[in-house]
């Protein structure tokens, strides 16, 4: 592992000033607590939050089962390790590139905090905990687990041979919406193919908007991106994507047997959603990855749903 006495680069840019890990962690450990972004929780949150809904909306198709609250924890813990591998993945790929975006270039690889072949080793032991979670679930997840790597492996591929790597992403990201219920029930559903195609066209969207802070950069390196794509269109084109995940999400519901209850608290994570797209604004800095954040609680407010209205 990295020596204490080798110097540290400051943080990078979107990590949160003053988090826990900045402060707390120890020399040897900040540079792997930052190449997994420990230090930026709001990915391992977005990572659960498809886990989260679909296996409260289980609960709320078979009431009789409950809700599985050890498996909402194994699967938290599985995200924050999944995700930490996935980043770890893909700084290994991106390293000669995040070296010449001003955002990335103080990543522990770039900034030579931290070596490939370390890097690589630190990606073995995050996968290695995220199989032995895996293990404890059924067979039928553990095939779904571990078909979602090739996802994982090809993700951070396809910014160069694609316009379209956010929806490469959201295929990955989203994948917890079909582990959740198929975790908790063998049955075959539309239910979760829904709360997948939902959870997909949200993180298109999110990603958009996070891509938007690099579009400049991206440009200049030719990495291709979504943000890209729709260019001046941005805000329109995620405000359609936001607009047909609310629906899967909607229809997964009231196929589920959800009620009023339900669809009044969906008026909170729409709102969230709007006020996103309202609010965007490029030129301001910090604007866009502000509204990207705000997504974790898009995520908690779709789960709180469900679950109020299970226990309603």
């Amino acid at each position: 592992m990295q020596s204490p006495q080798t110097p540290m680069q400051p943080g990078v840019p979107d990590a949160p000033k003053g988090n826990l890990i900045d402060a707390w962690a120890p020399a040897w450990l900040l540079p792997y607590a930052r190449l997994a972004r420990w230090d930026r929780p709001i990915g391992y949150w977005l990572l659960f939050w498809p886990c989260a809904f679909s296996l409260a909306m289980v609960a709320l198709a078979f009431p009789q089962q409950g809700i599985n609250w050890l498996s909402a924890v194994l699967m938290f813990v599985g995200a924050i390790a999944m995700r930490g591998a996935g980043c770890t993945l893909n700084d290994i790929v991106d390293a000669d590139i995040d070296a010449k975006v001003e955002r990335t270039r103080n990543r522990p690889i770039p900034a030579g905090a931290v070596s490939r072949k370390r890097a690589a080793v630190f990606l073995g032991l995050q996968l290695l905990v995220g199989f032995v979670i895996l293990i404890s679930f059924n067979l039928i997840t553990i095939l779904l687990g571990a078909a979602s790597l090739v996802l994982v492996a090809i993700y951070p591929f396809m910014k160069r041979i694609t316009w379209w790597p956010q929806f490469f992403l959201g295929l990955a990201f989203s994948w917890g919406a079909l582990v959740g219920w198929f975790s908790q029930s063998p049955a075959f559903s539309i239910v979760p193919l829904l709360l997948y195609a939902g959870s997909i066209l949200w993180v298109i969207g999110y990603d958009t908007i996070y891509a938007l802070q690099d579009i400049d950069d991206d440009a200049l390196v030719g990495v291709k991106s979504t943000a890209r794509l729709f260019g001046d269109n941005s805000r329109t084109m995620v405000t359609i994507f936001y607009f047909a995940a609310m629906l899967c999400w909607l229809a997964a519901g009231f196929i589920s047997g959800a009620g009023s209850v339900f669809l009044a608290l969906m008026l909170i994570p729409a709102a969230l959603l709007g006020w996103q797209v309202v609010t965007l604004d490029v030129a301001k800095p910090g604007n866009s990855l502000i509204r990207f954040r705000s997504n974790g609680w898009v995520g908690f407010a779709f789960t709180a749903a469900i679950l109020v209205d299970f226990l309603l």
